[in-house]
């Protein structure tokens, strides 16, 4: 039963992130990637924590691993679209003549 239930939070968490993810307005867009990216640095933090534990198994540690390098990629390349998107609504100097 607890199983199921975990299921049950899991589908309703997915669907209502796509339904909000999916309302919002282009303009929020760059907030919104900075949140995301704060919830991928708390899945490194888990997936190390899961992974270094005293004793985890074999397949707990190469999934720790795999979870730790996916979560970490995409932490860095969040940041690195977000500091893209914020870079084109800075106003531009004129060139000088």
């Amino acid at each position: 039963m607890n199983y199921e239930f975990g299921l049950y939070v899991f589908m309703l968490a997915a669907f209502l992130g796509f339904e909000l993810i999916r309302r919002v307005s282009p303009l929020l867009h760059t907030p919104l990637m900075s949140l995301t990216n704060a919830i991928a640095s708390i899945s490194v933090v888990g997936a190390i924590l899961i992974s270094g534990e005293d004793n985890a198994s074999l397949l707990s540690r190469i999934l720790g691993f795999i979870a730790v390098v996916a979560a970490t990629t995409n932490l860095v390349s969040g940041y690195l679209i977000t500091d893209r998107m914020l870079k084109m609504f800075k106003k531009r100097e004129p060139v000088k003549k």
